[in-house]
């Protein structure tokens, strides 16, 4: 006998968790799970074929979980039930089931927002969408703190849930170690004899496999390579993750976050994003395992704070600016840059070391850390003077665990300083001196960092001089860029001639494509 169900408990992709706002009252006799795998969403950017199988492997482990627990789920997978979108998989679901209710938790970006606002009126149900409960603050506290404020900047929002959570907190209220912030002691390169322990990768099981056998044929238009795959897609999985990297990588975190190599695509970095972002581990429990590592002993204090304030302070900021910011954010361009993506960005097939390192990696795992993508890939960007809306959907594309609400400020407000300052005091911009600080990259580059000008001149370096140059109407009277413009003010005639005449003609080169190609890229797994 076909069972009748009162309520239909709607799941999203990154909502794999068995704690979410929309399953803690769930019964297995009254409510109808309902999840699906919308061609619409894996198909509105190319994404990489392993954030693919990942998310949908995830998906599918966690409908396991839920009917092992009783639930009846209504499973709209690709290959045997497909549907258009997440509306379509819904109507389907209450047309068979004459369920006038749906639960949901809020999505995490406005497009799915938008499309769940139609249900009520268009399908003639009642729709409830609770609050995402999985954050530390609710986006009433960022709107709270946005209040009245000039500056949305992050350290101050940190603080603030520092003190809430009572987190790396002092009784008296004062942080551990007297301050708030050890950034300045998380900026070393990686010394020549250190090489980072390789992370923890999962074999796939039959779900996961059958998946890794199909992407490539039943997603013709993704993109990236598979054989690297070694993603966790159970929490059982993320939390051996989590585990291995509190033992083996926290505490020389803080000393290399920044650092880059061709030694290692990962370093010390966690690799837990993508858990974070799809629900297979919670923030707090992730914070707090590194809190219990430092008050241990078995990490220090910069290594620590640093990898809490990347949960607690960056991706809570960041997911409250998405919010207070709305739909339109990412429309704008303030340095109205409009060259289009080059065509190494799909191949990794570019001279310049760092940019193949980075691209080459993050096409070959989905993955590349933080300061790849803002200080190789995003200056790049930047001072070339890339398109933010092609730029902007290529990240979403490529990383495992890009989400709009997460990626979208990264890199248009962080990276691309394309919202005039709402997010970044300044632009990210630099040139290959840093790179070459940062990284053993430039060693093996046809390039020279130390040339401004000249055949083998790093291109980075003219580049960062022709930006400032052309922004000077906009970013002349920045307090943060004071020093580099008086810098360029002091620069005979003839010099700065030479670095714009550099500039343009590579800028003609990347435009015409006209490249010749070195070097190699590192391996995640």
């Amino acid at each position: 006998m076909k069972q009748h169900f009162q309520t239909i408990r709607f799941i999203l992709g990154d909502q794999l968790t068995p704690s979410l706002s929309s399953l803690k009252d769930a019964d297995p006799d009254q409510d109808l799970i309902v999840m699906a795998e919308p061609h619409d969403e894996a198909t509105y950017v190319p994404h990489h074929r392993q954030k693919i199988v990942m998310i949908l492997s995830a998906m599918r482990h966690f409908a396991e979980e839920l009917r092992e627990n009783g639930f009846h789920v209504a499973y709209f997978d690709y290959q045997n039930h497909p549907t258009k979108s997440f509306t379509d998989a819904l109507k389907a679901a209450v047309t068979e089931h004459n369920v006038k209710e749906v639960i949901i938790t809020e999505p995490g970006e406005w497009r799915v927002k938008h499309e769940i606002d139609t249900w009520s009126e268009d399908l003639d149900i009642s729709v409830d969408v609770r609050a995402d409960d999985r954050f530390f603050a609710p986006l009433s506290a960022f709107e709270d703190f946005a209040k009245d404020r000039k500056e949305l900047r992050m350290e101050y929002f940190y603080r603030g849930l520092r003190r809430d959570t009572g987190i790396l907190m002092e009784p008296d209220g004062k942080p551990v170690g007297g301050q708030w912030n050890f950034d300045h002691d998380n900026r070393k390169s990686l010394p020549d004899d250190v090489t980072p322990p390789t992370p923890k990768t999962f074999a796939p099981d039959k779900i996961t496999q059958g998946l890794l056998d199909r992407v490539c044929d039943d997603f013709p238009d993704a993109l990236g390579d598979v054989a690297s795959f070694g993603w966790p897609v159970t929490r059982q999985d993320a939390l051996a993750a989590l585990d291995h990297f509190m033992k083996h990588r926290l505490a020389q975190f803080g000393d290399y976050q920044d650092a880059m190599t061709v030694k290692s695509a990962t370093l010390y970095h966690s690799l837990i994003s993508p858990c974070l972002n799809t629900g297979l581990l919670l923030p707090d429990e992730v914070c707090r395992a590194a809190e219990k590592a430092y008050h241990e002993g078995k990490a220090p204090l910069n290594a620590v704070e640093g990898f809490i304030r990347q949960i607690l302070g960056w991706r809570e900021y960041v997911r409250g600016l998405y919010w207070y910011l709305g739909p339109d954010y990412g429309s704008g361009n303030h340095f109205d840059a409009k060259r289009p993506l080059p065509e190494f960005f799909w191949d990794g097939d570019v001279p310049m070391n760092c940019l193949k390192q980075a691209i080459g990696e993050t096409l070959e795992n989905a993955y590349a850390h933080h300061i790849q993508r803002l200080m190789v890939i995003g200056n790049f960007s930047l001072l070339a003077g890339l398109d933010p809306k092609e730029v902007c959907d290529w990240y979403l594309a490529v990383y495992i665990d890009a989400f709009e609400w997460v990626e979208l400020p990264n890199t248009f407000g962080m990276a691309l300083y394309a919202d005039g300052g709402k997010m970044a005091s300044k632009p990210y911009a630099a040139s290959g001196k840093y790179i070459d600080r940062m990284s053993d990259y430039c060693k093996d580059c046809q390039y020279n960092p130390r040339n401004n000008t000249g055949k083998d001149a790093c291109p980075f370096n003219a580049l960062y001089w022709h930006f400032l140059d052309r922004n000077a109407d906009k970013l002349g009277n920045n307090p943060r860029l004071g020093m580099p413009y008086r810098n360029w003010a002091r620069m005979k005639d003839d010099n700065k001639r030479d670095l714009i005449a550099q500039a343009d003609a590579f800028l003609r080169k990347l435009d015409d494509g006209k490249f010749d190609t070195v070097s190699e890229q590192g391996s995640l797994f």
